[in-house]
């Protein structure tokens, strides 16, 4: 089946919700040093079949986007590439100059499935996600055996 992707409207609220407590324990969105609410900003939904597949949200500054979040609700049926394909594809077509995100030192997972989509590393924030657990304390300590301290930026230049 093929990954459609399309902005999300009101009535994808619920889904938004849903994604977003899912995978980040609410709505609410800890990193760079500040809380935001992924569910207020624009998002871009992923579907299959007939039914969503994978959610990202993002945000405009400047010349620059910055995927704040990306989940997919079954992760290997392309929905992620997906949404990471419309962003970046958006982000040029509206003249951006830099789309970027920002992922966890222990999420190697991630760090692999940007890099195979043109994502470069640029920056490793040291205790960030130690910092970030003043503003959202579920944001575990360990996972996977490793200890969750630090951000890591990747971007890709358009």
């Amino acid at each position: 089946m093929v990954i459609e992707v399309r902005p999300a409207e009101p009535t994808d609220n619920e889904y938004v919700r849903r994604s977003l407590t899912a995978a980040f324990s609410g709505p609410l969105v800890a990193v760079h040093d500040e809380l935001i609410d992924a569910a207020a900003l624009p998002a871009a939904i992923a579907w299959d079949g007939g039914e969503p597949a994978g959610l990202l949200t993002y945000r405009v500054i400047g010349a620059e986007w910055e995927v704040v979040s990306i989940a997919a609700d079954r992760p290997g049926t392309g929905a992620g590439g997906a949404l990471l394909g419309w962003v970046r594809e958006a982000a040029a077509g509206a003249g951006a100059v830099r789309l970027w995100l920002v992922t966890t030192n222990n999420n190697v997972g991630a760090l692999r499935f940007y890099q195979r989509h043109g994502y470069d590393l640029v920056a490793v924030h040291r205790d960030a996600v130690t910092r970030a657990r003043a503003l959202k304390p579920a944001i575990p300590e360990i996972l996977d055996g490793i200890p969750v301290r630090h951000e890591l930026e990747l971007e890709v230049l358009l």
